[in-house]
C-alpha cells in the first residue's frame, strides 16, 4: 500500500498546532532567576544588612512548599517567589518572625494589603529578563529595614540593571543605534510617524531604495531593514515630520493625569511624624 507523504506531514503539521494550544502558557509565576541576578541581588542584600549568606535559604523551587520548609537555625529567605500570591507569602513570614528579602512586581509592590506596613519596600527601576523570556520591572520586599516602609535603592538599580545588559550581551549581538540624515527613512520612523498620528507619504520619482549609505559600506555596516534615500523635499518633510513627533512626545507626557490628595488624606498625613 502506497502512503501518501504530504497527507501524513501535512496532519503532522495540523496535530502540533492542535497540542499547541494545551501547553500551559508562561506567567510571571514561572520566573525563575538567572543566576547572575540572583548573585547581584543576594550580594547587595547581605552587605547592605549584615546577612549571613550560609543562612540563606530557597524554598520557592517547582513541587517545592514553603509553608512546611525548615526555617530553624536562624535562616533567611532570599528567594524569588510566585507574585501571584506574595502578599500571602510575606504574611506568613511575618507573622512567624523568619526574615525575608523577597523578589517582587514593582508596580504592585504595595498591593500586599496587611503586610504592606509591617514591611520594607525597595523600589527599583530594573526590568529583570527572567529565563522564561518575560521581562518585569522587579523590585523588593523585606523585613529588614528597621521602620522604614519604602525607600529607593540606585545602587541596587544599577547593579542589577548591569548583570541584565551582561546577560543580554552574552545572548545576542547587541545591534548599534544609528542616527540618520533626513535624506534617509527606514520603516521604523514611519512607524513612529504613525504612533503620533503624523500623515506622510512618498511617491515613486521622490526616493531610491537604499541597502547602506556609502559611508556605512566603508565600514562594513548597513541600515537595519534598509531604506528609502530621499529628494530635498521629502528630507524637508521628514524634518517636518520628526519635529511634530517631538512635540507630540512632550504633549504625551503632559496631559498625563494627575491625582490630588483629599482633605481626609490630607488630615491623615498631618497627624503622622
Amino acid at each position: 500500500m502506497e502512503l501518501k507523504t504530504e497527507n501524513i506531514e501535512s496532519e503532522s503539521a495540523e496535530y502540533q498546532v492542535f497540542a499547541e494550544k494545551f501547553k500551559p502558557k508562561k506567567t510571571t509565576d514561572d520566573c525563575y532567576t538567572p543566576p547572575l541576578i540572583y548573585e547581584t541581588v543576594k550580594n547587595w542584600a547581605c552587605e547592605k544588612y549584615g546577612i549571613d549568606p550560609e543562612k540563606i535559604v530557597c524554598p520557592f523551587y517547582p513541587g517545592g512548599d514553603y509553608e512546611h520548609f525548615d526555617y530553624s537555625n536562624g535562616a533567611v529567605v532570599l528567594d524569588n517567589p510566585p507574585f501571584s500570591i506574595i502578599s500571602k507569602i510575606c504574611t506568613f513570614y511575618l507573622d512567624r518572625d523568619i526574615p525575608f528579602f523577597l523578589f517582587a512586581p514593582s508596580l504592585t509592590a504595595f498591593s500586599a494589603r496587611s503586610a504592606t506596613m509591617r514591611m520594607n519596600h525597595i523600589i527599583c527601576d530594573a526590568g529583570i529578563v527572567y529565563e522564561n523570556g518575560a521581562v518585569v520591572k522587579t523590585s523588593f520586599v523585606t523585613s529588614f529595614g528597621g521602620d522604614v516602609i519604602a525607600q529607593t535603592a540606585p545602587d541596587l538599580s544599577r547593579a542589577v540593571n548591569n548583570a541584565v545588559k551582561k546577560i543580554r550581551k552574552e545572548q545576542t549581538r547587541e545591534l548599534p543605534k544609528y542616527t540618520y540624515p533626513y535624506h534617509v527613512l527606514t520603516a521604523a520612523m514611519l512607524q513612529k510617524y504613525s504612533h503620533y498620528g503624523i500623515d506622510f507619504s512618498i511617491k515613486r520619482g521622490e526616493c531610491e531604495f537604499i541597502s547602506a549609505l556609502d559611508v556605512q559600506r566603508e565600514s562594513k555596516k548597513a541600515i537595519f531593514g534598509s531604506g528609502l534615500l530621499l529628494s530635498e523635499r521629502m528630507a524637508a518633510e521628514r524634518m517636518a515630520a520628526e519635529r511634530m513627533a517631538a512635540e507630540r512626545m512632550a504633549e504625551e507626557r503632559e496631559n498625563a493625569i494627575v491625582w490630588e490628595l483629599s482633605e481626609r488624606e490630607r488630615a491623615i498625613i498631618a497627624g503622622l511624624k
